[in-house]
């Protein structure tokens, strides 16, 4: 299938190594492993072994010495194979951008080669259940104790703690913060820590990366534990939540890549009435308008990243990228299983599986709804609806 991306050598040579990997797996093991449980622990490491993992992160601290050009990269092809890992947009991503813009020398020194190697991962624990969508108000506490600091409150939709060594918690500090002006805290916080339990959700999307919540109670941490300045929290989120949004719709460009090419080869085989279906207009064109689409997420998400590398204001390309990403994916996939008929509900076409974590990426990290008041706001300057 063609593309409106043109790769030069390094990024046709990182899709080359992604795809040498995936493919040793194949698709059916990323959905065998979220139904079972099992963990995807040897792709995760043969992922880092290949310097996949830490792409986006300077050689000092055992990556690659890219940027989110090539971890959008990455990402997309994972997901062009039929691996759509949040994990890795957490974990690298997420937590490594952060730790990278703001850690001291020895957390990153403690962290970043190992997130890098795929040794270690660690979790973000922003969302709340009466947060929402607004950072500001967060209810887990951070205060200052005489050895440290104690965190107590709760996180929800946290993915992927049960793989995860640590989770980067968002707190508000107790101290700082006044009911006008909350000021925020970043911590990273051992998933082994006395006073942290979680439990899973359960939810429909099928991913080896599952859903918890988190219970803080009175989580004694040392002040080696703060990032950076304590109360400029939010700051420091931001440096995350950008290559969150662009990774985002990275994974979907890469799953609209993946149905679209799953429904094109089908159309072109499945022959009814001794005519390939795909020569029908009326399968052909709503596939040809979901590659379309795709591509210009594709075009958009690639933009958003070129941005944020050259240190240009990224937010808005970001936003507009994951929106645009996440509605093509959708509408792809979608006409990808109506393509197959009652084939695109069967296990054995792997497209069935992919809805509920496609649907997802709507929602989260920031809904279309937030997306939209963004831009409205920022890109339009109309009047702040909330």
């Amino acid at each position: 299938m063609t593309s409106l991306i043109q790769d030069g050598d390094e990024h046709r040579a990182i899709r080359e190594s992604v795809a040498g990997i995936v493919n040793r797996y194949g698709a059916q093991y990323f959905i065998q492993r979220s139904h079972s449980g099992e963990g995807i622990e040897e792709l995760w490491k043969d992922l880092g072994a290949a310097g996949l993992l830490g792409v986006h992160l300077p050689e000092e601290y055992g990556g690659g010495g890219g940027g989110m050009r090539e971890a959008v990269v990455v990402v997309e092809e994972l997901a062009a194979h039929g691996f759509p890992l949040l994990i890795w947009v957490i974990s690298p991503a997420i937590c490594g951008n952060i730790l990278l813009h703001h850690a001291s020398e020895e957390m990153k020194q403690r962290w970043l080669p190992d997130i890098a190697a795929g040794s270690r991962k660690m979790a973000f624990g922003l969302t709340e259940p009466d947060a929402g969508s607004n950072s500001h108000n967060v209810k887990t506490v951070a205060r200052k104790t005489s050895s440290g600091w104690a965190l107590t409150g709760s996180k929800y939709y946290i993915s992927a703690v049960d793989q995860c060594d640590a989770i980067l918690v968002v707190a508000r500090d107790g101290d700082l913060s006044t009911p006008d002006a909350p000021r925020l805290s970043l911590f990273v916080v051992p998933t082994d820590s006395r006073g942290l339990t979680y439990q899973k959700i359960e939810t429909s999307i099928v991913s080896p990366d599952k859903q918890f919540t988190v219970f803080l109670d009175e989580v004694e941490l040392g002040d080696d534990a703060l990032i950076g300045q304590a109360g400029n929290g939010l700051r420091q989120v931001f440096d995350g939540l950008n290559p969150e949004r662009i990774l985002v719709g990275a994974i979907c460009g890469g799953i609209g890549r993946y149905a679209i090419d799953r429904a094109s080869d089908y159309a072109r085989q499945r022959v009814v009435w001794s005519t390939p279906i795909g020569a029908h207009q009326g399968v052909a064109h709503p596939l040809a308008e979901s590659h379309i689409a795709v591509e210009l997420g594709r075009l958009a998400t690639a933009h958003s990243a070129e941005l944020f590398d050259t240190g240009l204001s990224a937010g808005e390309a970001a936003n507009i990228a994951k929106f645009a990403a996440s509605e093509a994916a959708l509408v792809a996939l979608d006409q990808a299983i109506q393509t197959h008929g009652g084939n695109g509900l069967s296990h054995e076409y792997g497209l069935s599986e992919l809805w509920f974590v496609t649907r997802l990426m709507r929602t989260a990290p920031v809904s279309r709804e937030m997306v939209l008041n963004y831009v409205a706001q920022t890109s339009l300057g109309l009047p702040r609806s909330y």
